[in-house]
């Protein structure tokens, strides 16, 4: 049987590691079967006779990954950026939120959002959706459409939330339930169920040892947030005075990692020693959203440390903390960011470079889906092709250059191709 082979020729840039880039100039870059079969100067002759695609000068990257995104949240976009995270959810979030349960704003709001993320650099997130069982399978219907490989979750809550998008215990968990019962049913192709306990402060234990008991019986992952605010942080050592620190209220429940329960822990800004130790014994992913954490005054995560202790990280968007899906400027303000904790906080802590920022944006988000986010051999074929020649410069930039501007400078309009998994998704 014929193989499935894809070629694209063009100026190829990755990072197998956080330290450098590889780059491979006017390359072709193979695709067998929807995985990477290698990269050639020269094409090998066995290859001949395949279509190539011809990039020409263009770039061709990875595809980036979104480990933190709040789907509903979207039509909120640059709103009540002078708040922080508790004053404005309560003020903001959950009002907005609350409208899923209309499925025509469903329809509408989270169609833009989908048409959007696919035309974006992205190929892979993972994504909360509100309550509502309904509008979180009409998020996940469209996004089934893109093509992109994503993880969605309904968000469990059942205290310290307004009544109106508050779940009783039972009903959050019975919900939950019938919703896998309904993803089971589409039989999707690139759309998986993620549990999504919002956070400690609006999940009971009961709620957190029920929804432990659904994690065992179906494998699921998890995806929540961690030590994004002091204030949160404060009210979380109140409501859980058990619990060693904040992330020991997930695993006394068993919803911290471990190898049967690959974990998502967004921001982990304010994790001391102790939590580290722990996200690095359970191999808990986080998620770095270093916009959303300034914009709603959060703070500076230790992402240098993070790194250096080679602990799992990606980044995230935290759209509507966040302002856009794009994580060009998310690795841009991961950088500035450490930029800011080095002057200002701890001078031991080294600014974060370009290699480092791709490689979470690819590589290390990547990783929380298996072998995604690089072009080394046997990886999942996600390429994005990025045409800079908007992007006048009076003098000739090596590949590394084009692409560090791309990270600052980079929207749509670079974006002249995508892939996933070898398919090519319409833009």
């Amino acid at each position: 049987m014929r193989k499935n082979i894809l070629i694209l020729k063009g100026n190829i840039i990755y990072t197998k590691t956080p330290e450098e880039f590889t780059v491979c100039e006017h390359s072709y870059l193979v695709c067998r079967d929807g995985s990477v079969d290698g990269i050639y100067r020269t094409l090998p002759f066995r290859l001949g006779g395949n279509p190539i695609r011809d990039f020409g000068d263009c770039l061709i990257i990875p595809g980036l990954t979104d480990l933190h995104v709040h789907a509903p949240q979207y039509p909120l976009r640059g709103f009540g950026m002078d708040q922080e995270l508790l004053d404005w959810l309560e003020a903001n979030i959950f009002p907005e939120e609350a409208r899923y349960e209309d499925m025509d704003y469903a329809g509408r709001a989270y169609g833009i959002f989908a048409e959007n993320l696919k035309r974006s650099a992205t190929t892979r997130a993972c994504v909360f959706a509100t309550v509502h069982r309904p509008a979180t399978m009409k998020l996940m219907d469209l996004l089934e459409q893109t093509g992109l490989e994503t993880f969605v979750g309904k968000v469990n809550m059942d205290r310290n939330c307004p009544g109106y998008i508050c779940e009783e215990t039972q009903e959050s968990l019975d919900e939950t339930e019938d919703w896998l019962r309904d993803v089971a049913g589409r039989n999707y192709q690139h759309t998986r169920p993620v549990l999504t306990p919002r956070f400690i402060p609006a999940c009971s234990d009961a709620l957190m040892e029920g929804l432990k008991k659904i994690q065992a019986e179906s494998h699921l992952p998890v995806q929540s947030h961690l030590s994004e605010n002091p204030q949160e942080a404060a009210w979380v050592a109140e409501l859980c005075p058990d619990a060693e620190f904040y992330g020991d209220a997930y695993d006394r429940s068993g919803l911290f990692g471990g190898a049967d329960c690959l974990t998502i822990m967004a921001h982990c800004v304010y994790s001391d020693d102790r939590e580290i130790a722990r996200m690095k014994e359970k191999g808990v992913f986080i998620a770095h959203c270093p916009e959303s954490n300034m914009n709603l005054s959060s703070g500076i995560a230790p992402v240098r440390r993070y790194l250096d202790e080679g602990m799992r990280i990606g980044l995230g968007s935290d759209v509507a903390g966040g302002s856009t899906e794009n994580l060009f400027r998310a690795m841009s303000f991961a950088v500035q960011a450490s930029k800011m904790r080095w002057r200002l906080t701890d001078q031991t802590e080294a600014p974060l470079t370009a290699e480092e920022v791709f490689y979470m944006a690819s590589k290390g988000g990547g990783a929380f889906f298996g072998k995604a986010g690089s072009f080394e051999n046997g990886y999942d074929f996600d390429a994005v092709v990025l045409d800079d020649s908007r992007l006048k410069s009076p003098r000739p930039l090596d590949i590394r250059s084009r692409l560090e501007r791309m990270i600052y400078l980079a929207d749509e309009r670079e974006i002249r191709a995508k892939f996933v998994k070898g398919q090519e998704i319409s833009l």
